[in-house]
């Protein structure tokens, strides 16, 4: 059988540019109980979640090139709505959202796709992938039995899958693409919303599957997905998984290989022992496709982080690092899993296992594909001791929390928790590229209101204002201080609060910077408090609201409200307390530096830049530096180290990598980290009283050999003469 499966994927992918007549190809692509069909036969499918916009066109290639050598079979990926349509039918298939490149990249390399249309996605990415003009569509409610929702979400749907068509990618037609999603992860949304939840996912089923794709389609976590949609498990572990009708396939489409990080939090790693009896206890419990989610994180480009709060690295632990580099031990281990499985498809396809208890902790998965063909999986589910069983007269050692692959009943060809692989040190090294030719440019804070703003009474919400056009957005008033107020005469100074529904805010009194707040993760919400030095007459307000990526998740999270929304007050005045935030304020959008657009390498050079020694002495806040180097020599992966910065954003010859903070991480790093036992994120955790994130990633594609131009956005004030360019090391 194995022969005959290697000659069908080379019919499928091999020959599919090759014209027999006047028809390409095309493969057969069904299911039934046991697994995904692929031209009458059963296959145990291995697949990895790549992510085409967090990474370049110049990876793409070797990025799955890793993947099939590590034995996978299906590159699985989301589409990302909101970078396609960033505004209402205008569409961007270009660079990094090259969606047509990337698949052909995959079809050429010889894997499989799986199409994860959605259109939302989750995926820790900016509004969850929806475009935020979809917003403000009129009556529109995400997610739901709405008709405005339902038409938008119809109208991309088509225009990819018909894009797709157009290319020919469907297996159907001779192309990759074996599977498709619709919608994701919508099982918690229905318990919230009861009968109009159920008559969405009816909808978007029976919408998805009259497209006539010739593929099966998915609903993961949805438990409800109605004929002939398979759903399917997503999480740590899914052994416990089973679909909701005896006739599909028990599909595990995120199995998380690690996790994601946020500013101020600590990095989380999974054991790749654990990660690996994860898998071995699904597919011994008759699961037939799995997803690592991720085999390649990669980066948050841009402001396409979510969270908020999301980190720019979106490394999620996996077996390629976001640099692009395998991992060690975790490509290696897994790719002897993926090895030790395909050597007893024949038998997990064919049929189902017989369980047999060893001891206590202990059992046996037998599989027969008949003819005398017999595999074993013997697992010991105690989290600290080993075991020692008997299986069909034959003495095993079974380490704890662990599984023993045997092929043909005898011999073991791999456990889970026995790594041989040896693990990589990655060193960020110097790289020998200099910063030349600093300059600075400083925000005027006193000019702020006198160009392209809106005036309305009471607090705006931010996302109202700027469409996402910007992360930063100011609120600007003016209040009256009578001569004879006490604090005008030695007295103390009264205090000013500002509450925020997030992300963070910067606060100015008549030019001076009073300090800054942040919210969290876990509590987008915060309070700024801080004396402020009043002069008699009129003073200057200005608050610096900053969104650092928009919710991704949650019950209509397109409803929950950025910015300076609550209560701005100032207490201790001679008549009490004043409350600001029902007078009149003035709106700007962004910043002036983004206005003169000096992230340009053409309009950089335009602006009255401070040159020489004087910019390195500036550490204000609401300061732009720029400054050139050089590409290093080589080829490794070249970072930025932003130790010496605050917060902001950074460019690297115009185009964005991303929003930078070096926010410490609390957490708890003491304990060790034991594979053995059930995972969570918070098990395994280190970096803290770190930054979350210090280095960010320089694709290699962006880079010219000479007089590379490097903009630094900083919000807090911070050390440009310490910035570097490193370049990342692997060693085994």
């Amino acid at each position: 059988m194995g022969t005959i499966l290697v000659l069908t994927k080379i019919l499928c992918f091999l020959l599919t540019t090759m014209l027999i007549g006047s028809a390409m190809i095309q493969c057969s692509i069904t299911y039934d109980k046991k697994a995904i069909v692929i031209n009458g036969h059963r296959r145990i499918l291995l697949s990895g979640s790549i992510h085409y916009p967090r990474s370049t066109p110049e990876m793409w290639e070797d990025l799955i090139k890793k993947a099939k050598d590590g034995g996978l079979d299906v590159i699985d990926t989301y589409v990302f709505w909101n970078g396609h349509e960033p505004s209402p039918g205008t569409y961007n298939f270009k660079g990094r959202y090259d969606l047509v490149r990337f698949i052909k990249t995959v079809q050429e390399v010889g894997l499989y796709v799986h199409l994860r249309i959605g259109p939302y996605v989750c995926a820790e990415w900016n509004f969850g992938g929806f475009p935020v003009w979809l917003k403000y569509v009129p009556g529109i409610s995400f997610r739901s039995d709405n008709g405005p929702f339902k038409a938008a979400m119809q109208g991309f749907t088509q225009k990819i899958v018909q894009m797709m068509k157009d290319h020919r990618f469907f297996a159907s037609q001779g192309g990759p693409i074996i599977l498709s999603q619709i919608e994701n992860e919508f099982g918690p949304e229905l318990k919230a919303l009861g009968p109009a939840g159920h008559s969405y996912v009816n909808w978007a089923a029976k919408m998805a599957v009259g497209l006539n794709t010739g593929v099966p389609w998915v609903m993961c976590k949805e438990d409800d997905a109605p004929d002939p949609i398979i759903n399917a498990c997503n999480g740590f572990y899914c052994d416990y998984f089973t679909p909701n009708k005896p006739y599909k396939p028990k599909m595990w489409t995120e199995a998380w290989s690690g996790w994601f990080t946020e500013f101020g939090g600590t990095i989380p790693k999974r054991p790749v022992e654990d990660l690996a009896f994860g898998v071995t206890r699904f597919i011994q419990k008759g699961g037939s496709y799995i997803n690592y989610y991720m085999y390649h994180g990669g980066t948050n480009f841009g402001r396409t982080a979510g969270g908020p709060f999301i980190t720019t690295s979106y490394d999620y632990d996996a077996p390629i690092d976001e640099y692009g580099l395998v991992q060690e031990p975790k490509y290696s281990h897994l790719k002897q899993l993926h090895q030790a499985i395909k050597q007893c498809e024949s038998a997990l396809v064919s049929s189902d296992p017989k369980v047999t208890k060893l001891g206590n902790y202990e059992d046996a998965h037998v599989f027969s594909a008949g003819k005398g063909s017999c595999v074993a999986f013997l697992s010991n589910y105690h989290m600290n001791a080993p075991a020692k069983v008997v299986f069909n007269n034959r003495h095993y050692t079974l380490p704890a929390w662990s599984t023993s692959i045997l092929p043909d009943c005898r011999n073991v060809v791999f456990n889970t928790a026995t790594v041989v692989a040896k693990t990589s040190h990655v060193q960020m090294v110097p790289s020998g590229s200099i910063l030349y030719s600093v300059g600075r440019y400083d925000e005027d804070i006193a000019t702020y209101g006198d160009r392209g703003t809106i005036t309305a009474l009471g607090l705006l919400e931010q996302i109202n204002v700027t469409r996402d056009t910007s992360d930063y957005l100011w609120y600007i008033t003016s209040v009256d201080m009578k001569a004879s107020e006490s604090f005008l005469r030695g007295g103390k100074w009264p205090t000013l609060t500002v509450d925020s529904a997030g992300h963070a805010v910067h606060v100015f009194v008549n030019g001076h910077f009073y300090g800054s707040a942040f919210g969290t993760r876990e509590n987008r919400r915060f309070s700024f408090s801080a004396p402020v030095n009043l002069r008699g007459g009129a003073n200057r307000i200005a608050l610096l609201s900053v969104a650092v990526g928009l919710p991704n998740v949650g019950p209509h999270f397109e409803t929950w409200a950025t910015g300076i929304i609550g209560s701005v007050a100032l207490h201790g005045l001679d008549g009490g307390n004043k409350d600001l935030s029902r007078q009149k304020w003035t709106y700007q959008v962004g910043l002036r530096g983004e206005a003169m657009n000096l992230i340009s390498p053409t309009e950089a050079s335009s602006a009255d830049w401070i040159k020489g020694s004087l910019a390195k002495q500036n550490t204000q806040p609401l300061t732009w530096y720029k400054a050139f180097f050089d590409a290093p020599r080589g080829n490794e992966p070249v970072a930025l180290d932003l130790r010496s910065m605050g917060k902001g954003q950074a460019w690297i010859n115009g185009q964005s990598i991303g929003r930078y903070w070096m926010a410490f991480a609390k957490g708890n790093c003491g304990s060790s980290c034991n594979y053995a036992g059930t995972y969570r994120e918070a098990k395994c955790q280190s970096g803290c009283g770190e930054p979350t994130q210090r280095w960010y990633h320089v694709p290699r594609s962006w880079l010219k050999p000479r007089g590379n131009l490097l903009v630094l956005f900083e919000e807090l004030g911070g050390d440009v003469s310490k910035v570097s360019v490193v370049k990342r090391s692997s060693v085994h």
